[in-house]
């Protein structure tokens, strides 16, 4: 399968947000999450990260610094 799990990283953590995501959409300092149950999430951030060997999405939280 093709989902991820998306993580938000915030001071230098990482928290588990949803699991079994499909559809990651960025929406101007938020991010729209959809996973294969059809459940829906709306988190203040933005991409940081996607890591396709590991099924992992990373957002950053908006307040926090870059992981680069």
């Amino acid at each position: 399968m093709c989902e991820a799990n998306v993580y938000l990283l915030r001071d230098g953590r990482e928290s588990l947000v949803m699991e079994g995501v499909f559809i990651c959409k960025p929406e101007a300092g938020r991010v729209l999450l959809e996973n294969i149950f059809g459940e829906q999430k709306l988190v203040e951030g933005e991409l940081d990260q996607v890591s396709l060997m590991e099924h992992k999405i990373i957002l950053r939280s908006c307040s926090g610094p870059r992981s680069d």
